[in-house]
């Protein structure tokens, strides 16, 4: 996904930046659990704020959610280490991830426990959580689509042109989830899954607007940048001026309304996914807040949230999802 997690100085939206490598541990991987151990390490090593939340989970759903993560970022890194001006073998890398999916779906997977490699440990992990988590196939072939488009898209004219990609990178990997966390409410319930996939995605362009101009690519859409006046070539350069902060307050309060928006969901999950869903969503918008306090300095420096700050939010955030499971009362508990 052309966008990365927070820990890469910038996933194309749950990742780019250092690449994965294969780690020693698969050359003794023999069983699903050494399997799900493998997307640990790359959930632990690349998203740290999402592993956070995750470890709040009970064990079967955060394994599971770790799966999840481990294909999203795979695929986006082996996109992401192609060149640019290659977008055939991009294709190619896209298509085989989605044969072999394809293959985990049908049953007629050849990924074998004697095969070692971060492939076969993800698409086994996956095999064995599909026993459990009936996550459709059209979600990660949805997120392939993601990924290909910052081989052949850079600018995005409006905020609807944009909320594509942003389903397509962010928005799926919460309905993926949320068929983890189990939920009640149907269609209403992946409306708000998918409000919190724009929420951090638009977080994730906001923190990384230098950066990926540096690498040729605009996420903001053209139309906000002539509302506010603010030319493409000063974004390129860095300028921050009167213009460019307003822009930038314009977008936030954009996600933060969408994080309003996708909270009010979250009732509507099974009562252990409240507290990490809601520690992804406040901690994620902390983001927002340091943009703010970095006086929206986006060019020379990152905004993120310190683990002493998840740490130190935790007991609130735990109250809050203690209320939570009261207001619900006698609805779907898990």
């Amino acid at each position: 996904m052309g966008r990365k997690g927070e820990e890469e100085i910038t996933p194309g939206g749950v990742m780019r930046g250092a690449h994965i490598s294969s780690s020693p541990f698969l050359l003794f991987s023999s069983s699903p659990f050494d399997d799900y151990e493998y997307c640990r390490q790359v959930t632990r090593r690349h998203a740290k704020s999402f592993y956070f939340s995750a470890r709040l989970l009970p064990a079967d759903k955060r394994r599971a959610i770790y799966a999840v993560y481990a294909l999203c970022r795979h695929i986006d890194d082996e996109v992401d280490a192609i060149e640019r001006d290659n977008p055939a073998a991009a294709q190619a890398a896209i298509e085989q991830w989605r044969t072999k999916l394809n293959e985990v779906y049908s049953g007629t997977t050849a990924e074998k426990s004697a095969i070692r490699n971060p492939q076969s440990a993800i698409l086994r992990a996956w095999r064995d959580m599909l026993t459990r988590y009936p996550i459709p196939l059209e979600h990660p072939l949805e997120l392939m689509r993601g990924v290909l488009m910052d081989t052949y898209q850079n600018r995005y004219a409006s905020w609807d042109e944009l909320k594509v990609y942003c389903y397509r990178v962010a928005s799926v990997v919460g309905l993926m989830t949320s068929e983890i966390f189990g939920y009640e409410g149907g269609a209403e319930t992946m409306e708000y899954a998918k409000a919190l996939g724009y929420a951090m995605q638009l977080t994730n362009i906001l923190r990384d607007v230098g950066e990926d101009a540096r690498m040729g690519r605009i996420y903001l859409p053209a139309e906000d940048l002539q509302r506010f006046n603010y030319a493409e070539n000063e974004l390129q350069r860095g300028v921050i001026n009167d213009n460019f902060r307003a822009l930038m307050r314009f977008e936030i309060a954009r996600a933060r309304a969408l994080y309003a928006e996708a909270n009010l969901g979250i009732s509507l999950l099974r009562r252990d996914a409240h507290l990490p869903v809601l520690s992804a969503s406040r901690l994620y918008a902390r983001i927002l807040d340091a943009i703010e306090a970095n006086n929206y300095d986006v060019f020379t420096r990152r905004a993120h949230t310190s683990t002493s700050e998840k740490l130190l939010a935790l007991p609130r955030l735990w109250r809050e999802a203690k209320n939570l499971n009261k207001q619900v009362g006698k609805s779907y508990a898990g």
